[in-house]
């Protein structure tokens, strides 16, 4: 039985092997999914541009402009998500695609269960980090404040951008201030439970705020780790009010 959560969003799957676009769209289709496809780097941009999907499926590989240069080019001006197909055992690529700015990443040879799988995965995730419903000013110290109505965090008097996973990570660890999430309570809560043998994207993800929010990243006050555990945010609300705790 298919899932209708999300019958008819748009997914560009680019990939130079029309074999491998064919045997994607086959199975994206079955599950209720629309697709157009690009078989070339520039293509995929102007199919992002002008189809704006709700998706990328790009392939790391391409004889113009290889999948990295696009992913880079699309994060320019996009926060569509991106799942990258990398080869078998190639993990230098799945770290960079991640570091550019991927969702996800699925490895060749795959099977159409999984690639849907990681797809209802990212958009999901995507959908709860724009819409977390949570309001409110969160002023965790005179350098940092969170503006959950408005999905906006400031540091030191300007406005950071962060990717909706990154909102979504730094959402779960600011409403448990205090309190250490495991690295399977973060992947169930922001990945998905499909996720949790994945702690990498933690680790990366972590990286990610500690440079955009933390003073010395090496060093960190906001997001701390629990060695071996996981990670917590530091519970500024004691730090504001020792007595009230």
């Amino acid at each position: 039985m298919v899932d209708d959560s999300f019958r008819n969003r748009l997914i560009l799957v680019v990939d130079d092997e029309e074999r491998i676009v064919r045997f994607v769209r086959l199975n994206l289709e079955h599950d209720g999914f629309r697709v157009v496809e690009a078989y070339r780097g520039m293509q995929a941009l102007d199919k992002v541009r002008t189809e704006m999907p709700d998706l990328v499926i790009l392939d790391v590989m391409m004889p113009d402009v290889d999948g990295f240069e696009v992913l880079k080019t699309i994060r320019q001006a996009s926060t569509v998500p991106v799942i990258m197909l990398t080869a078998k055992g190639e993990e230098d690529d799945r770290v960079r695609g991640l570091e550019l700015g991927a969702d996800d990443y699925v490895t060749k040879p795959f099977s159409p269960r999984e690639l849907v799988s990681r797809v209802r995965a990212v958009l999901r995730r995507n959908e709860l980090a724009v819409g977390t419903g949570v309001t409110g000013e969160i002023v965790v110290d005179e350098r940092l404040i969170l503006d959950l109505s408005r999905r906006e965090v400031w540091v030191e008097g300007k406005l950071v951008k962060l990717r909706p996973t990154e909102y979504r990570l730094l959402y779960h660890l600011v409403q448990n201030a205090g309190w250490v999430l495991t690295y399977d309570q973060l992947l169930t809560k922001v990945w998905g439970y499909e996720y949790r043998d994945e702690p990498h994207y933690v680790r990366l993800y972590i990286n990610y705020l500690r440079q955009k929010l933390e003073e010395d990243p090496a060093n960190p006050k906001y997001i701390l780790t629990e060695r071996g555990v996981g990670y917590r945010f530091v519970d500024y609300r004691r730090a504001q009010n020792p007595e009230a705790m």
